[in-house]
């Protein structure tokens, strides 16, 4: 016997629910039942335990994604289970066709060795907070990189002491001496020895990276891979990324070679030399590296935040590092897994058309005014009319809040952000920031609990000292 939902929704949302259901052409029996209310988002799981009265033989319910409050105590109160939907009415397919398949990103294989460049010139203190940052950004081994000509009187401390604090240590360098005086020091790796400095492996406990002379020479890097294996010591080879129209290409395919010829070894890919001398968006490289990466089975990367531009290419590389695990371990594209990477534009920005946007605003029988974007442009409205235009300074003549210093501010910043989103592609939800992928999921800013009430925002507290009605977050809402 099919599954039977109970959708409930306002009475804005009713028809545009309707009609995505049907267009789904699901495969389980449904009900669609308005609650008593205009906008769905306004809806709380009190409301519901206050208004529903018939459940209409349904196995479940599904609500609006932005409803508010404690659904689990709701299910136990009507005896059936009651869950949250998307936030977005026209994601309603995805969420039944995809989002029950998450894959669990909370796995990785790949290791990730944040360098703290130029560290000589950099003192111990400054070391440990900028380790302690790449932590937690997802790095799981700190790199000092030497430079060369350059003393390090304080690399035994900076070692000793990030050891100290719990952190898995590497060192990069070229000069023996202080490949050796790390590795005495208790340096996890060491970055990097060849056909000449290999004996220093035999001098200390640390994992070396090996490279050939000169890198592309992979008849050298034979050699020092053969003596490692006979030695019977772990060891990771770095055949040497080279940068765009500087080998580029060629170092892909030695990568590639290298792991033809030694199907078990561990590889190690320096990704900064894409990430920091191309300027770009930093995530769409560390996506397809990452993906080349997974790929080869390179399990140790090299990541650099040197640049500007590349200054979240650690925490990118964490996010991408799990994806493609994600998605290899399922046979699937590394597509609809996670969208941290997508910064700058989204899968389906615009949740209406234009059409439906005029539907709703013939519906609305308030002053406040609502805000939406769609491939045609920015629209605001409200009951006495619809205004839509690629720029907010036209539309601010029809808005008639010459004299309301607090709505016109207000309702700037948010045609400000409906601009970004409709220029970029990015979803735009009135009251609400736009995301930006990784890059807007700080620490401090936690993910609202939806089973708490949003406490009082801008908008209601400037309400209260405005003659002019202010919208809130619910005013733009389409969710089911």
């Amino acid at each position: 016997m099919a599954e039977h939902i109970l959708f409930l929704t306002g009475k804005l949302a009713e028809k545009q629910l309707r009609r995505t259901i049907e267009d789904m052409a699901p495969e389980f029996e449904y009900t669609v039942h308005v609650l008593g209310i205009t906008v769905a988002a306004l809806m709380t799981a009190d409301m519901i335990k206050r208004r529903l009265t018939d459940t209409f033989g349904a196995d479940r319910i599904l609500v609006p994604g932005r409803c508010r409050g404690d659904l689990d105590a709701l299910s136990q109160e009507l005896g059936i289970p009651v869950e949250r939907g998307p936030e977005e009415l026209n994601d309603l397919p995805e969420f039944f066709g995809k989002v029950r398949k998450r894959l669990d990103l909370s796995r990785y294989e790949l290791l990730i060795f944040g360098e703290v460049v130029e560290a000589p010139h950099i003192d111990v203190p400054a070391i440990i907070r900028r380790a302690e940052a790449y932590r937690r950004d997802g790095a799981d081994v700190i790199d000092l990189g030497c430079l060369p000509a350059t003393p390090f009187p304080h690399l035994a401390d900076a070692i000793k002491t990030l050891k100290s604090e719990g952190f898995l240590v590497s060192v990069d360098s070229l000069d023996p001496e202080n490949l050796l005086l790390a590795g005495r020091a208790g340096a996890d790796f060491l970055l990097s020895l060849n056909e000449e400095t290999l004996w220093i492996a035999d001098e200390v406990a640390s994992t070396p990276v090996l490279i050939s002379t000169p890198h592309a020479d992979l008849d050298s890097l034979d050699r020092v891979i053969a003596k490692m294996q006979a030695k019977g010591r772990p060891f990771i080879v770095d055949p040497i990324l080279d940068p765009i129209h500087f080998g580029f290409i060629d170092s892909l395919v030695r990568y590639h070679e290298v792991r033809r010829r030694h199907p078990d070894v561990e590889i190690m890919m320096g990704v900064g030399n894409l990430t920091e001398l191309t300027h770009a968006d930093t995530a769409g490289m560390n996506a397809m590296l990452l993906g080349i990466c997974s790929e080869l089975h390179v399990r140790h990367i090299l990541a650099t935040q040197v640049s500007k531009h590349a200054c979240k290419a650690i925490k990118e590389a964490d996010l991408a590092r799990r994806i493609m695990l994600a998605a290899r371990e399922s046979n699937r594209l590394p597509k609809h897994i996670d969208d941290g990477l997508m910064a700058l534009h989204e899968r389906a920005p615009f949740p209406l058309s234009l059409a439906e946007i005029q539907e709703l605003q013939a519906a609305i029988r308030d002053p406040s005014f609502r805000i939406m974007i769609s491939a045609e442009g920015i629209h605001i409205f409200n009951r006495d009319g619809l205004w839509s235009d690629n720029d907010p300074f036209a539309l601010y003549p029809h808005l008639g809040v010459e004299n309301d210093g607090g709505h016109a501010f207000y309702l700037g910043v948010e045609l400000a952000r409906a601009q970004i989103a409709q220029v970029l592609g990015k979803r735009y939800a009135q009251d609400q920031p736009l995301t930006w992928g990784i890059h807007g999921r700080a620490a401090e800013d936690a993910p609202a609990d939806p089973n708490c009430y949003t406490p009082q925002g801008t908008t209601l507290k400037a309400s209260r000292s405005s003659p002019c009605p202010l919208p809130s977050m619910s005013n733009n809402s389409k969710s089911t």
